[in-house]
């Protein structure tokens, strides 16, 4: 079976742009008043409520990588990506993204096994999201990015093996893991909270490299896990 690691970069819906009844209710969610104050700079956290911009992919196998972005369509064309070596890209408009993505992690031609899936806390978020937006374009998935909660076999994510199904009392970054591995750090020149801004920027290529070199580094600490902690939970 082949491995294929994921992430992906949300643009989270203008606030101005969602409804009067959503921004109440997700406002009086929160209890906290400084989590109250930074919701309308959260939207890319709820389901439903941004767009999917960047979809990184990365083969442990063939230590490439793919990058989905949005971006003026060419067709269903991969092309060389210098910015991260090893990599291609493909661009399209949301869509044709989260199309090629269900296309990538589904089941071979003739129905062949699909690849086992490496997220870091693509349970809690990227897979949702995924899903509940394809559901929102109208778009089927090609399998369930959650399957049984409690095996690594389908769907590794990386911060349930390291939090132990969440017996640990903390829950750490990715950063702080790759720093403990010594794997290089995804870290650059943007990081997940300032996805949104950068977005508003025109910055699109800046977070694809910032997704991509997410994956990559994922895929790493994946192999320093494989044969490791992973076989025995």
């Amino acid at each position: 079976m082949s491995t294929l690691v994921f992430d992906i970069e949300v643009a989270g819906f203008p606030w101005e742009e969602v409804d009067e009844i959503t921004r109440g209710y997700l406002t009086e969610r929160e209890h906290d008043p400084k989590k109250r104050e930074s919701v309308p700079e959260r939207t890319a956290l709820y389901p439903g409520l941004g767009k999917i911009i960047a979809i990184a992919l990365w083969s442990v196998e063939a230590d490439r990588g793919l990058l989905l972005l949005e971006g003026e369509q060419e067709g269903d064309v991969e092309t060389e990506w210098e910015k991260v070596p090893g990599s291609k890209i493909f661009r399209g408009d949301e869509r044709a993204v989260l199309e090629m993505f269900w296309n990538k992690v589904g089941p071979g031609p003739g129905g062949g096994r699909a690849p086992r899936l490496v997220s870091y806390n693509g349970r809690g978020y990227d897979g949702p999201m995924l899903m509940v937006r394809s559901a929102q374009l109208d778009l089927r998935p090609s399998r369930n990015l959650l399957p049984y909660r409690y095996s690594l076999k389908e769907h590794c994510d990386l911060l349930d093996a390291l939090s132990f199904f969440g017996a640990t009392r903390s829950r750490y970054s990715l950063d702080y893991w790759c720093r403990r591995f010594d794997i290089e750090s995804p870290k650059g020149s943007i990081d997940g909270s300032q996805v949104g801004r950068a977005y508003r920027e025109g910055r699109i290529e800046d977070i694809g490299e910032y997704c991509l070199r997410d994956v990559r580094a994922t895929g790493r600490l994946f192999e320093r896990l494989e044969e490791t902690i992973l076989p025995v939970l």
